[in-house]
């Protein structure tokens, strides 16, 4: 009975714990936009971007117009797209503008633009990637380039860039071009925050190695570094011969151990080296 219980309440935690993390990231997207983003006129595309310019130019609340375009976004995808945005995706687009709405009147932490640029993009970037680990989005544009990629042809990449393009383009026009560059930073700042909330700072490395002595480098990672090993079926590209690669992922401190086991064992071993920003899997980080 209560093994049963556990296998329920699994499934049911881990949806609990994608609605907490939907919420916390539109927070911290809402508080970002009202501190940083929107005191520096720095519209850095998306949503928040058109109601950045949208108050400056007609005065309109931007909670209210972030409602005025999320909602549509999100009922017109849902029909031409189907439904795979679920309910954690509406809760993103609803909950977002209006933690905008109640955190409007704090007052800004910088009036430094390059400030705001860097810490609004680092904090917005931060808040989309928690997003993200919800299996959600906060809708709005992605939406709209989802549509775009649908009806077009264009590739999803390219459909994004579009649309942020044309708001930082509009910004830098209804501002000047000085505040465009600082959306142009924020943009890239946030996608290289999304990216390490999305991979984490521990940073492995692949090695790809190629000996004569595949048996005694083989137990070596085995038995001295405890790393499992992969043997890749591979061909000389001067010889035509066979000769099997040895893979083997270990963490970046280990690296400098294994690379010192290689040489020692065969000093005319040659080893490729690659980054793996993200391991799963034993002696790693579970899935």
């Amino acid at each position: 009975m209560n093994r049963r219980k556990n296998k329920h309440r699994a499934p049911k935690f881990e949806t609990t714990l994608e609605y907490i993390n939907v919420l916390i990231g539109s927070a911290i997207i809402a508080l970002a936009f009202n501190v940083f983003l929107l005191p520096n006129q720095i519209a850095s595309g998306g949503v928040s971007g058109i109601s950045t310019i949208l108050l400056s130019v007609l005065g309109w609340e931007p909670a209210y117009v972030q409602w005025a375009f999320n909602i549509p976004l999100f009922i017109t995808g849902v029909v031409l797209l189907g439904k795979q945005f679920g309910v954690k995706t509406l809760v993103g687009t609803v909950f977002l503008p209006f933690v905008v709405f109640l955190t409007k009147n704090i007052e800004p932490w910088t009036n430094d633009a390059l400030l705001g640029a860097l810490f609004g993009g680092i904090a917005v970037g931060l808040g989309l990637g928690i997003v993200f680990r919800g299996n959600a989005s906060t809708g709005g544009t992605d939406l709209a380039a989802q549509i775009i990629t649908k009806y077009t042809g264009l590739t999803l990449g390219t459909s994004v860039v579009l649309i942020d393009g044309l708001i930082v383009l509009s910004a830098a026009l209804v501002f000047d071009i000085e505040r465009g560059l600082y959306a142009l930073i924020a943009l890239y700042v946030t996608s290289k925050t999304i990216d390490l909330v999305q991979v984490g700072l521990g940073r492995s490395k692949t090695a790809m190695i190629i000996t004569n002595k595949q048996e005694e480098v083989r137990e070596g990672i085995l038995n001295k570094i405890d790393r499992g090993v992969t043997k890749l079926s591979a061909y000389g590209g001067f010889t035509d011969n066979e000769r099997p690669v040895l893979m083997c992922v270990v963490d970046q401190r280990e690296f400098t151990k294994l690379k010192q086991l290689v040489k020692s064992l065969d000093p005319s071993a040659f080893i490729v080296v690659m980054d793996a920003s993200e391991v799963l899997g034993e002696g790693f980080k579970r899935a």
